[in-house]
């Protein structure tokens, strides 16, 4: 980098403070912030504010900044801050992965009809380079699947109801007053962070674009007291589990809370950590692990993002082909456990096999492979928990005409 690069930034909120900082800190003389767009002008700062702007063209139509940084909330206009900054042939780097998963396809498309990279490891998995390890150390790898920790709010307040027995709403709170989780934790405790992220990742890892609300999303806050004794008695820790696989051309993924055996190495990921488990044909088991949440690791991934763009990097998604096109499937089996406290709320019929169960006066369970479109029918039942049990990958489903047709 010979040539100073003069930045724009859209907002600066707890990422793109600690990007301001650690751009700061670095004294790189090749990157300069110019100007940063900024929603409330009246909030107390402690940068120069004469860098400060409220209007978007400040930087989109400033033709001496080479580089958009879009680090807002609002998924709407991020899309839009996106699409006008490669209009005008500004690589831009972004941290919003529910912006990048609602749209990532139309993107994609976008960076080749503009000729203009977009950078976003940010929005996946915080401080690991999941997306830069897919486009370069597995380019040419066969990804069979992939798990992992995705969300660092909700590892942070199970590790706390877990190993010091806090309650569900103890925990949140200790979160909250961290900075891991937002006042409404609501896209992180129900699992919808994760998704964000599993649809990216799905993306570099098999080539194929899922939208969000074809991936279905369980959450932690309905884990209960067995579910914790239950997942003891098993030799495991409950973790949200983000996890895709690959049989044939199709693609599955889920994300729920999951009993993860002892011996994975992602049950002893605690606090805020985030990690992945990806399985290769020719790497087999590898783990990435790394810090999830705040400020300064978030950051650091954004600033190597825009290095990265200042050295001509961009991503090639070498999994993306036309020969022998991959297809997201939403229907599957997956094993899982149903825990609930009135007797007959569950039938064994919602099962295509049941596998056991207990009936007890502290509560009831039951266990076995059930569809994913049978689950996704009790997102919103407050009565029920379920857990994924973490050592049995999925299953493709047939229906019973089907299974009839393949005997005959």
């Amino acid at each position: 980098m010979s040539k100073k690069l003069k930045l724009g930034v859209f907002g600066l909120g707890s990422v793109g403070q600690g990007f301001y900082e650690l751009l700061d800190q670095s004294k790189n003389p090749n990157l300069e912030i110019k100007k940063i767009v900024i929603k409330n002008p009246t909030k107390t700062r402690t940068i120069e504010s004469s860098i400060f702007s409220t209007t978007p063209t400040d930087i989109l139509d400033d033709p001496e900044i080479d580089i958009v940084v879009e680090l807002i909330d609002d998924a709407a206009t991020a899309l839009e801050i996106l699409k006008l900054s490669l209009q005008k042939r500004k690589p831009i780097v972004t941290a919003n992965k529910k912006m990048l998963a609602e749209n990532l396809e139309e993107i994609f498309w976008l960076q080749r009809k503009y000729d203009t990279p977009v950078l976003y490891e940010g929005a996946v998995c915080g401080s690991i380079p999941i997306i830069r390890n897919l486009e370069m150390h597995y380019a040419f790898d066969t990804l069979e699947s992939f798990e992992g920790i995705f969300n660092g709010s909700t590892n942070y307040i199970l590790t706390k109801m877990i190993d010091e027995k806090s309650n569900y709403e103890e925990a949140l709170n200790k979160a909250q007053k961290l900075g891991f989780a937002e006042s409404d934790p609501t896209l992180d405790v129900k699992g919808y962070d994760a998704k964000y992220k599993l649809a990216i990742t799905i993306a570099h890892s098999f080539g194929c674009f899922v939208k969000p609300e074809h991936i279905l999303n369980l959450g932690i806050d309905k884990i209960s007291a067995h579910d914790i004794r239950y997942a003891k008695q098993q030799g495991c820790a409950i973790k949200l589990i983000a996890k895709a696989e690959k049989i044939g051309n199709k693609v599955f993924g889920i994300v729920a809370p999951t009993l993860v055996p002892v011996e994975n190495p992602l049950a002893s990921v605690k606090n805020e950590f985030n990690a992945i488990n990806l399985i290769g044909a020719s790497t087999g088991l590898q783990m990435l692990t790394g810090k999830g949440a705040g400020s300064l690791p978030t950051g650091l991934v954004v600033l190597s993002d825009v290095a990265s763009l200042a050295s001509g990097f961009k991503y090639s998604y070498p999994k993306i082909t036309n020969d022998n096109p991959v297809v997201f499937e939403t229907d599957a089996l997956i094993n899982v456990h149903v825990s609930f406290s009135e007797a007959g709320a569950i039938r064994l019929t919602d099962f295509e096999e049941f596998t056991g169960g207990y009936q007890g006066e502290d509560g009831h369970f039951m266990t076995g492979w059930i569809r994913i479109k049978k689950l996704a029918e009790w997102v919103d039942r407050n009565d029920l928990s379920v857990i994924v049990l973490g050592d049995t990958p999925f299953k493709v489903y047939e229906s019973k005409k089907e299974q009839e047709l393949s005997l005959a």
